[in-house]
């Protein structure tokens, strides 16, 4: 029992310092980070996407009702290499397709995120709201 006592405070003493250092090491990581940007910003290219889902893309062949989470990454070049969706649902392989094809249509060239200088790739994550074959984004 006297061993667990004992313990009790270096546990403490212990995880204390590490949640100092974690705080220090997410000040600097945010301190040389810059997220990716398009131009006009996050509200622009959810406004330019959303018009080429509807102009290109029946969505009402999907029936889809809810929040849709989108996540693209953008590449080194500021290019969108990869689109996922969330939740999962039928047909989700088309949907996707369809998607990349309208982000390909997306007018504007992202500035990739940077790392110390450095472009690295990021994500970027946009929620829509689908309700009777209109939209709401978030």
């Amino acid at each position: 029992m006297k061993h667990y006592f004992l313990m009790l405070p270096l546990l403490l003493l212990s995880h204390k310092g590490f949640s100092q250092q974690t705080a220090v090491q997410a000040y600097q990581t945010s301190e040389n980070y810059q997220k990716a940007e398009f131009p006009g910003g996050d509200e622009a290219f959810r406004k330019e996407f959303m018009n080429m889902v509807y102009a290109y893309i029946d969505i009402a062949l999907y029936a889809i009702q809810g929040q849709v989470t989108f996540v693209f990454n953008i590449d080194t070049k500021g290019k969108i290499s990869n689109i996922d969706v969330l939740p999962k649902f039928k047909n989700n392989e088309m949907f996707i397709d369809d998607m990349k094809y309208a982000a390909k249509k997306v007018k504007g060239k992202w500035s990739p995120a940077t790392k110390n200088g450095i472009p690295v790739d990021s994500k970027f994550v946009m929620k829509v709201n689908f309700t009777n074959n209109v939209y709401d984004h978030d």
